[in-house]
């Protein structure tokens, strides 16, 4: 038995819990795809708040696609706002960088 699944034995019997209804992979997937798509922080915020739906009976059957899907696509419309701020961003910068270097040649 690794770490993990010792606290995971360890955490799941002092909170009542069935070893075997919990699916870890499934949950560090989804903390995984929330850490890289959204934010480090919001992985064990929407790991708790799952948890918090799936006591009160309101999460559905695929929360786990669901919420994963959910992370992937904040990343992909994050990424996509961020191009043309960037890009012009990064037009400015190259500008002051040419601009410093003609100065610095003179």
């Amino acid at each position: 038995m690794n770490v993990l699944e010792e606290w995971t034995a360890l955490v799941c019997r002092e909170l009542g819990i069935d070893p075997a209804r919990v699916d870890r992979t499934a949950v560090l997937d989804l903390t995984r795809d929330v850490a890289h798509g959204v934010a480090r922080p919001a992985a064990p915020l929407t790991a708790y708040l799952m948890g918090l739906a799936q006591g009160a009976g309101t999460a559905p059957p695929d929360v786990v696609e669901r919420l994963s899907r959910m992370a992937k696509d904040w990343a992909g419309a994050d990424t996509e706002a961020d191009t043309g701020a960037n890009a012009g961003a990064n037009a400015g910068a190259n500008a002051e960088t040419r601009a410093a270097a003609d100065t610095s040649e003179s």
